[in-house]
């Protein structure tokens, strides 16, 4: 399998793998294109934007991106050699094979964690969702038939408990490259620091895990503005996306404006099959999921300190159905303002203008998570104190724009806190994690005694 493979790929020349990378990202771009797109509405029921901007184009990008990440890292080498000594650093894969968990919510983000360890040289067991076998499977393919030899990249779907347990027990695992949840995370490091004394090396743990994402409206933002772009950030996928709005904060001075522009735009959506173009929202993934969310729904309409404003609609008759739902609070410490629900459920909190600084506090204080935030404001001022005073609550940070939608090259993505490494994945960070430099020192000329200068 994947160490039987490892001598020879890691072996190839770097030229060799950056081609065939650039190859998968042409055929995927090109001749797969409809196909890998339509593998992602089938099983994942997403719309054709979010499909087209997930699986054809984020997934391309990412390829092509690493390529060029890849080679500013090959590329840095000592700035300085002394007089007859050549120095170099050779960036050696890991000792072992990486061990690559995807989510069900992006086929992008899948072919990612496997490819970008296997471009740096390492060799990857890929365990997909099982909730996005269908478009994993068709990337892994076309990886294949640009050149990626077998045993490379194993794509091994099946049960995870058990998976990673045999994973974790073998003394060649060198790296865990995960998205998912917080909770799972934290249980598979637990594991690992219970294996440690298996291991050749310390395994490099990288992963991007939940959020609990806001958007914060100042009292100069451009209201419709602020409402489209979070109807969008909170909605979009079903707010099935680790980057999704749940949490939104506005001045009293602006929510009548604002409640109103949002309960309308909001039930406006409109939800249906993934086979109609027109519509913006679709099922959620599973049974499961839609138990869980539904289950945040019910609390909230049971709830003396909630107010379901729009939407709270649902049903698992004909698909698992959930109408985008807003819940107004005055209690900005309630269960859907801290916990991540991971579905279509916006929770609003009302503030007093002239407690624009403790809200942001209370932003900061409230969950665990830093993944993405935005604050939304015309005020430059007020962007500045937001941002300086937000600065650990979000790895993406927004001015005036949504919290969702991080580009490759553009805006790498991650966050810390409970919402993982913050490796940055779409950066030259990330590739680093899948290296282990060797500094090597050449010298030219011989020495003819042992004694220094200092000695004689």
């Amino acid at each position: 399998g994947a160490l039987a493979a490892k001598s020879k790929w890691e072996a190839m020349p770097v030229y060799d793998r950056q081609a065939i990378f650039l190859r998968a990202a042409d055929l995927l771009a090109t001749k797969y294109r409809y196909k890998l797109m339509a593998a992602s509405m089938l099983g994942q029921g997403k719309n054709i934007w979010q499909a087209e901007i997930d699986a054809a184009t984020e997934t391309a990008d990412f390829l092509r991106f690493n390529v060029k990440y890849s080679a500013e890292i090959y590329a840095q080498q000592p700035p300085f050699n002394a007089p007859g000594i050549w120095n170099r650093i050779e960036y050696r894969p890991l000792e072992g094979f990486v061990y690559a968990v995807s989510p069900f919510n992006f086929t992008a983000i899948g072919v990612n964690l496997a490819a970008a360890p296997a471009l740096m040289g390492n060799t990857v067991l890929w365990k997909p969702s099982n909730s996005a076998v269908l478009s994993n499977y068709v990337a892994y393919d076309i990886m294949r038939e640009a050149g990626v030899p077998d045993g490379v990249i194993q794509f091994v779907p099946g049960d995870a408990a058990a998976m990673t347990k045999q994973v974790f027990e073998h003394p060649e695992f060198a790296s865990l490259h995960f998205t998912g949840s917080t909770h799972v995370f934290k249980n598979m490091w637990r594991q690992i620091a219970e294996n440690i004394d298996r291991y050749k090396s310390y395994p490099r743990i990288v992963g991007e895990t939940g959020g609990k994402n806001y958007h914060v409206v100042h009292s100069s933002a451009n209201i419709d503005h602020a409402v489209n772009s979070t109807i969008r950030g909170a909605f979009e996928f079903q707010g099935q996306k680790c980057s999704a709005c749940s949490r939104l904060y506005v001045p009293k001075s602006k929510w009548s404006e604002f409640r109103d522009k949002l309960v309308a735009g909001t039930e406006s959506i409109k939800m249906g099959p993934i086979t109609d173009p027109t519509n913006f929202m679709g099922p959620v993934i599973n049974q499961a999921a839609y138990d869980k969310i539904t289950g945040y729904i019910e609390a909230a309409r049971n709830s003396s300190d909630c107010e379901i404003i729009a939407g709270g609609k649902h049903s698992d008759r004909d698909g698992y159905y959930i109408r985008p739902t807003v819940v107004l609070t005055s209690d900005p410490y309630c269960k859907l303002m801290k916990e991540e629900i991971f579905g279509p459920v916006l929770t609003v909190y009302v503030y007093d203008d002239a407690e624009f600084d403790s809200t942001l506090d209370t932003i900061s204080k409230t969950t665990p998570y830093g993944l993405t935030g935005a604050v939304f404001a015309e005020d430059r001022m007020a962007t500045v104190h937001a941002s300086t005073r937000l600065l650990h609550t979000a790895g993406n940070f927004y001015i005036n724009d949504k919290c969702t939608g991080a580009v490759v090259g553009q805006q790498p993505f991650g966050g810390s806190r409970a919402s993982g490494t913050n490796d940055k994945p779409g950066s030259p960070s990330l590739l680093q994690r899948f290296v282990s430099p060797r500094s090597i020192k050449e010298n030219m000329i011989p020495i003819s005694g042992y004694m220094y200068p200092s000695n004689q």
